[in-house]
């Protein structure tokens, strides 16, 4: 079940997300299932995917548990995010660079503050990247920006409609299989890419790695869903690794953009495959 909502209030992703799929879901569209009750996100990231869909029910999950605080942040307490929004961009209007180094040293604080802390430093950052080093201390530095969106408010009240009375919590990505059990339930997995390259490795995401063995767990969680007959779709890159794991179920090949590299001339046209169950 998908609730409409007017073309001019639609939600959005409110955050910049390495790998996000809002530029895909037009060659996502005739791939999704056709009906399903509660739609679960184990990857939640930008939450592209989500807020296309718009599903009734929703089960939204990561392992960064500051991504999810901010969620969390933007469903129950939008106003006051709002803000706290605001004095981050009269200050980093101010000082800029100083500001954002300033903020980036120091991740304590209320969960509001928190959420306002991740926000703006995804909003100024280098390309939106999230990274953390082994402490899990984020490390990205500033990024080259005119006028960084640090507060739309309109976005993220959007954002916050969306999301109302929708599940939002920290889990590994095999915890949705306590909960997706039947043909009413709907998996997207977007999990850190396996690397087709040695320069293209990034899976730092949070502080824990996703390696080989990470994604062969995941195809076993993959696997154990579909045999419970839950509709399950998921993206990685295209590469013979990926395409053998999931050798036994229907694999779509999608045409993206390479879009992390401070070389401009090194962004360009890939293939990523999309897979599903159904």
């Amino acid at each position: 079940m998908v609730i409409q909502i007017p073309k001019e209030t639609c939600p959005r992703p409110f955050l910049k997300w390495a790998g996000g799929k809002g530029r895909l879901i037009q060659q996502y569209k005739n791939y999704f299932p056709e009906s399903y009750n509660t739609y679960y996100e184990p990857f939640l990231g930008g939450g592209a995917v989500f807020f296309h869909l718009q599903p009734s029910a929703a089960v939204l999950t990561d392992i960064n548990p500051e991504l999810i605080t901010t969620y969390r942040c933007v469903r129950d307490s939008v106003d006051d995010l709002i803000e706290r929004l605001k004095k981050h961009k009269q200050q980093h209007d101010k000082h800029d660079k100083d500001y954002y180094y300033e903020v980036r040293s120091y991740p304590e604080g209320s969960d509001l503050e928190k959420a306002a802390r991740f926000i703006y430093l995804n909003k100024t950052c280098f390309n939106g990247l999230y990274r953390v080093n082994s402490q899990g201390k984020f490390n990205v530095p500033l990024g080259r920006y005119k006028n960084p969106g640090i507060c739309n408010e309109e976005l993220l009240r959007a954002a916050s409609i969306a999301l109302y009375k929708k599940k939002i919590r920290k889990a590994d990505f095999a915890q949705v299989l306590n909960h997706a059990t039947s043909s009413d339930d709907f998996v997207f997995f977007d999990p850190p890419y396996y690397p087709v390259s040695e320069t293209s490795y990034f899976t730092a995401y949070s502080r824990y790695s996703f390696a080989e063995n990470q994604q062969i767990k995941l195809k076993d969680v993959f696997v154990e869903l579909a045999k419970q007959g839950v509709k399950v779709m998921l993206s990685n890159s295209d590469c013979p690794f990926i395409r053998n794991l999931y050798s036994g179920f229907n694999i779509y090949t999608i045409s993206a953009a390479r879009s992390i590299n401070s070389n401009a001339q090194r962004r360009g046209k890939i293939t990523e495959v999309l897979v599903t169950s159904y």
